[in-house]
Parts: C-alpha cells; structure tokens; sequence
C-alpha cells in the first residue's frame, strides 16, 4: 500500500490509499471450455416453479457427458413434489407418477416414467423422440456456446456473479428459433455464481411472460452445478427396449418440458 501526501506548502494533507492489482477473474465462457473433453462431465440439480400461482414442483438430477466442442448427452431425472396451495384435485393427476427420466444423445431423446409410461406397450420401457434433440440447460442454456457467451458478455458483473437480463426474442435468436410475438417480448432475468475456478456453480433464471392480455406468469428456475470434470458414460437404451413416439397415436404432453417443447426448445 501506497501512501501519497500532497499539498504541504498549504498545510492540508490529502491521503491516497491504493489499493494492490487484483487479477481479472477467468471468464465463465473459457472456463467451461476447459471442462470440453471426452468422457468427463458434470452433475446438475435443478428446481423448476411457477410463481404466478400455486404449482406443482419439478426437481431434477442428473449427468452430462461432454465431447470436445460441448455436451453429447445428458440423463435427468424428474420427480414432482406438490407445491403449497395446489388443489387436491391438481395433484392427484401427478402422484401416481414414477420419476420421470430422460436421456438426450445423437440427436434423440429417450423418456420413461412420469406420464409416459401410461402410453408404452406391454414389453416397451422407453418413447424415443427425434431427431432434433440436443442436451440443453433450458433455455438459459450454458451449453449453447454462443448463448452463453453473450450472456456473460451482457451482464454485470459483481464478486463470483453475473446479473443480466435479456428478451426472449433476442435469447432464442441466438439459437436461430422464432418465437411467437407475444412471448418475444418478454424479459429473462439470470444470475450466473460461479467457483473459484470460475466455473459456474448456481444458475437462476426468472422468466416472465404473457400470452396476449392474460396475467403475466412468472417461471423461476435454479440450477446447480457440481463435481465438474468427472468421469461420465452415458448410454441410450439398446433398440429392442423403446419404441419410436411417431408411431405411438397419442403421447402425453411432458410436464417437466411442457413451456419448452410449445415454444420449439430442445428442438
């Protein structure tokens, strides 16, 4: 610390602390970078609610697997909890449900539990969807490399976090998808934290919209990332074990993606 003393041919004295360099922290974008590298992964935990009116919870587990230039695959798993306030008659819908799994890998996507297994054939254990599916963190995505470098870009930042904020239009444009007009227009919050390897460690994203004049809804999602870098193999069900969604006349809509599938993510 330096001490710097000026102006006593005037007899006043002004003191100057400096303080010593810091290092400018690793952008969170080059740090996953990092991470890219065949048969290592991460672990992810994720609450999903919407907090314009009493819902149904889902919290989900699971692994992604990462190539050299992103995430390959991923396995979650769903389990729903009834939220305060939800009618009986709501719920009654979801608690016979099993957990609900998904795995995403070479462009499709393989489901079991939850509303699904009320539509496999006697023998079937997985619905296959695809192609068109890729591993996706929501549509805040940090596996989007272009969206997520935008993001970082965009916000401030402030000791280990990343505050922003963006409009639905311009986030899945970064993606190359169209939105319909109404929901284009309305605003992403998101909260980056990350570690001291400047890996992010907690993702929360606060999304409100409106279909046109109805209330707004507002859907919060959380996000956590740990044991980043460890080993993952993650394997789709062999071809004998599922069955192809196009052939099935009817499916259920999947809770734990109903916004994202409507609205074209993941596709």
């Amino acid at each position: 610390m330096k001490r710097i003393i000026a102006g006593l041919a005037l007899g006043a004295s002004t003191l100057v602390t400096v303080a010593p360099a810091q290092a400018a922290p690793i952008s969170p974008v080059e740090a996953l970078e990092k991470q890219l590298a065949p048969g290592r992964g991460v672990r992810t935990s994720v609450t999903d609610r919407d907090l314009s009116k009493p819902s149904v919870i889902a919290r989900s587990t699971g692994t992604w697997e990462f190539g050299k230039a992103g995430a390959i695959a991923s396995d979650l798993t769903t389990r729903y909890q009834r939220g305060k306030g939800v009618k009986k008659s709501v719920w009654d819908e979801y608690a016979p449900w099993t957990p609900e799994r998904a795995l995403v890998r070479g462009g499709y996507k393989y489901v079991q539990g939850g509303p699904f297994d009320a539509y496999l054939p006697e023998g079937e254990k997985w619905i296959r969807y695809g192609p068109g599916f890729r591993p996706s963190t929501g549509f805040v995505d940090i596996f989007h490399a272009k969206q997520f470098r935008k993001l970082v870009a965009d916000a401030k930042y402030v000791k280990g976090s990343y505050r922003g904020s963006i409009t639905f239009k311009e986030l899945m444009k970064l993606k190359g998808e169209k939105v319909h007009s109404d929901v284009g227009k309305s605003t992403i919050d998101y909260l980056l934290e990350t570690d001291s390897r400047d890996l992010v460690r907690r993702m929360v994203s606060r999304w409100t919209w409106r279909f046109g004049t109805t209330r707004p809804n507002v859907t919060l999602t959380e996000t956590r990332f740990t044991d980043w870098g460890a080993k993952v193999a993650i394997k789709t069900p062999p071809e004998s074990e599922w069955i192809d969604g196009m052939t099935l006349d009817e499916t259920p809509q999947d809770p734990a993606n109903n916004s994202i599938d409507l609205l074209g993510q993941n596709r």
